[in-house]
């Protein structure tokens, strides 16, 4: 996988490896279950929770955020591609989501 690689949505099958970049408010209001989350800034200090070796689909609300996550994970080893159009892709696709506030889960 190549840094500036993005993927669709349907390239997440099941038990892929995701990692949501979002802020803790836009991932408790919903998000992939399953999916690991390190909110973009906190990425350089927490890559010891991240397999190098693990193919890593980096996904935010629309695609920038992953994007940049994408290339800086890629840059320092990591096998990681970008999920075009993030969550909002996700939902547009009716694709399940849970949330962490007891509230139906949606995208902010």
């Amino acid at each position: 996988m190549s840094g500036s690689e993005s993927v669709s949505i349907d390239a997440i099958g099941e038990g892929a490896a995701v990692l949501d970049v979002r802020e803790d408010y836009e991932w408790e209001a919903g998000h992939i279950e399953g999916a690991l989350h390190i909110p973009m800034d906190q990425i350089p200090g927490r890559l010891e929770e991240l397999d190098p070796d693990q193919d890593l689909h980096v996904i935010c609300r629309t695609g920038g955020r992953s994007f940049r996550v994408t290339e800086w994970l890629v840059a320092n080893g990591y096998s990681a591609v970008n999920v075009r159009g993030g969550m909002d892709a996700w939902v547009e696709a009716s694709r399940p989501m849970v949330s962490e506030n007891g509230t139906e889960p949606r995208v902010l």
